[in-house]
């Protein structure tokens, strides 16, 4: 006769048991992927930060010619060396502003006198951080356009930035950055340099008014409209002479085509208006347009 046993479970511990396990397993995974991705970040940061020993040293060339590889490697290096410089320029500048606006150095003892604050940028600049007076200036003066020009995918360096703050100056922060805009679709933005910037600024008349309220697109067409016409010969409703002369030679051959004594330059010119305007024979519209078309890049490469 066999024995029958009898297995009692308790139906409340176990399952607090497994859900406590459960629970402990899912916390340390948890934590070790926390560590993990803090581990990450910390070395994604520590890439990112700029440092004097990640730029190679200086060598000599492995040769003529195409780079190596390994030469590739070092000069890519260094490009981003350079325009991390660039960039911090215009984070100095900023930061410089947002100092001297703010006045932040007022509660800082002055380093010669240190019964007495800073009173102005002038002093702590040179003093605190060995930028001098004329640094400070241009550093304060560039960085809002390098900002917006940078907002806007254009690679500036301090330099061209340079160039564009008398424009700041003279109008507003949008006249400056249309100036760049302007010279940036003429040439192409790889080939802005600061000397081309310079030379259209000394282009722009000294009676240029230009809208305080618009934006740079329009700032930029108005400010090339004013140059196309400063490069290329005024129009004067007065004919030059020299066109007077031929005009009158050539209608001396049409009035010996036409039997005619002499032709009136006012019947030469609405003749002339008349062809212009001919919806059915565009011989002499085409021919208005192509020159117009040779004057209009003649402006633009002028601006070369």
């Amino acid at each position: 006769m066999s024995k029958k046993f009898d297995v009692e479970w308790d139906d409340d511990e176990k399952p607090k048991e497994t859900a406590a396990a459960l629970s402990r397993t899912e916390q340390r995974v948890t934590t070790e992927r926390q560590k993990t991705v803090e581990q990450q970040v910390t070395a994604a940061v520590e890439a990112a930060k700029p440092g004097l020993h990640k730029i190679p040293d200086p060598v000599e060339p492995a040769g003529e010619g195409a780079l190596t590889d390994e030469e590739r490697k070092r000069y890519e290096e260094c490009l981003e060396g350079v325009d991390l410089g660039n960039t911090a320029w215009f984070i100095q500048g900023k930061a410089l502003d947002t100092i001297a606006t703010g006045r932040l150095f007022r509660d800082t003892p002055h380093k010669l006198e240190p019964e007495r604050n800073y009173r102005t940028i002038e002093e702590w600049a040179p003093l605190e951080k060995g930028i001098s007076l004329s640094q400070c200036g241009k550093l304060r003066a560039g960085w809002e356009i390098g900002e917006v020009l940078a907002a806007r995918g254009y690679q500036v360096n301090p330099g061209q930035v340079r160039e564009l703050v008398p424009v700041k100056n003279a109008y507003n922060l949008n006249a400056a950055v249309a100036v760049y805009v302007l010279v940036a679709e003429s040439v192409g933005t790889g080939k802005v340099t600061a000397e081309r910037i310079r030379d259209t600024v000394k282009m722009l008349p000294g009676d240029l008014e230009l809208d305080q309220d618009d934006d740079v697109d329009t700032l930029a067409k108005t400010i090339q409209g004013v140059l196309v016409d400063e490069i290329q010969p005024q129009v004067s409703r007065a004919i030059p002479p020299a066109v007077t002369r031929a005009v009158d030679k050539r209608a001396i051959n049409i009035a010996d085509a036409l039997n005619r004594p002499r032709i009136p330059r006012s019947e030469v010119t609405l003749r002339l208006m008349e062809a212009f305007a001919d919806p059915d024979d565009s011989t002499v519209f085409d021919a208005v347009l192509e020159r117009m078309k040779a004057a209009e890049k003649a402006a633009k490469k002028a601006l070369d």
